[in-house]
């Protein structure tokens, strides 16, 4: 338990402390049951069963397939709206670990942590529906797909704004590299803009004998391989961020020793914060590579992909994150100048759409494997300080008629960036 080794305050931590071992139960039953993206389809159910337990308003299932949005009017007749989300996707991967909650599925595991952040807000729901010590309405966003599928667009597409439009969203990860019950949020950068690159070189091919009778596009691709590492060196200021990174190389058959191929494929990611800096590394990487093609007499395809914009906090909510994590955590573990992950996170089409933030939630010591690592399991600990941080976002957020909670002053027509 967290409670006796550090001084977390606050009424939201105190009650859901007592209702620790149900969510540390509901967590470990999502562990179990891993799904994939649009495949949510137990994770939602038991989502349902569990906010109707809790008392909730209103439940809507099937926004973005199989997202799920709970609704909890506070006491007042305000209309104002504050969304809470959290991601319930796993990953393809087997698990390693020996826990007794081990994943039930096999190639499928939660390796990042979003069976816990299905369940820290499933316990602020069952708290924000029992006390309802605000004045609006709390919409609780359980979105399917943020690894890889764009669970967020695929709600905000479906209506989730029109139907629900919220005046600030708050999102939360567990991450790690900080210790147990730390809160981080940055007024700015927290993860990179993911782009998925795609080079298709078309050469001549020919017997590995006679060389010069063809034109080889794995020379080509060794080329450019080398090549395009200058784009940031060369090309990014120092000062902003930047990663390229070709990742995998396809041409020929192993077993055709002495046959130069046709074609040649690469394959890769570019990693960015500033669409300034996206705009110029996609420019120059097709640049680079059409003209790299063209000197050795092939010709070079380049595919950019923007698969997730950079998940940028609005400075006014996160101030005012970082205040209710400071009236709950205390200052000595509130972060503010997190180092920002060249990572990604759906999250950040959200962002775009509404004014907010994304925070991290330390889980380390013991529960430390990385992110996405087959050894990775979430540290239960932590559950009702997430849970509590949800609900006092939603309190703060909302407050009653003589709270006296400073307030963020939220613009929906102004950008993050």
């Amino acid at each position: 338990m967290l409670a006796p080794r550090y001084r977390i305050g606050g009424r939201a931590f105190a009650c859901l402390t007592r209702m620790h071992p149900q969510l540390t139960a509901f967590r470990r039953d999502l562990h179990a049951h891993p799904e994939l993206g649009f495949e949510e389809t137990y994770t939602a159910a038991r989502v349902v069963e569990a906010l109707k337990a809790c008392g909730v308003d209103e439940v809507h299932a099937g926004i973005g397939k199989t997202g799920v949005v709970g609704l909890i009017r506070g006491q007042g007749g305000a209309t104002r709206m504050v969304g809470l989300r959290a991601d319930m996707d796993a990953l393809p991967m087997t698990e390693h670990t020996d826990v007794a909650w081990r994943s039930t599925k096999p190639g499928l595991m939660h390796a990042c942590g979003h069976d816990g952040h299905t369940a820290m807000l499933v316990g602020a729901a069952r708290y924000l529906a029992e006390t309802r010590r605000f004045d609006g309405t709390a919409v609780l966003i359980f979105q399917p797909g943020e690894e890889g599928f764009a669970g967020a667009k695929a709600m905000i597409d479906d209506g989730l704004f029109e139907r629900f439009p919220v005046e600030a969203v708050y999102g939360m990860h567990n991450w790690p590299a900080l210790p147990a019950g730390t809160v981080a949020v940055n007024p700015g950068p927290m993860m990179a803009a993911a782009d998925r690159v795609t080079i298709r070189i078309v050469g001549r091919g020919g017997h590995g004998a006679h060389a010069y009778q063809a034109v080889d596009p794995v020379l080509v691709a060794g080329h450019i391989i080398t090549a395009v590492q200058s784009i940031v060196s060369r090309n990014v200021k120092a000062l902003d961020s930047a990663v390229v990174s070709l990742c995998a190389v396809s041409a020929g058959e192993v077993g055709a020793f002495s046959v130069i191929p046709e074609e040649a494929l690469l394959t890769g990611t570019v990693r960015t914060f500033r669409a300034d800096v996206q705009d110029q590394v996609e420019q120059r990487l097709v640049d680079l590579c059409r003209a790299i093609a063209q000197g050795f007499g092939a010709r070079a395809e380049v595919r950019f992909e923007r698969l997730y914009p950079a998940t940028i906090n609005h400075p006014a909510q996160a101030e005012f994150a970082a205040g209710v994590a400071r009236g709950l955590v205390g200052d000595a573990r509130l972060v503010t100048d997190l180092e920002p992950s060249m990572g990604s996170e759906d999250f950040a089409f959200m962002l775009q759409a509404r004014p907010g933030a994304y925070l991290r939630l330390g889980q380390g010591g013991a529960h430390s494997a990385v992110l996405h690592s087959s050894r990775y399991d979430f540290n239960d600990e932590v559950l009702p300080i997430g849970a509590a941080l949800h609900a006092s976002l939603v309190e703060q957020a909302l407050p009653q008629a003589g709270d006296s909670f400073p307030r963020p002053t939220s613009d929906l027509t102004r950008s993050p960036s």
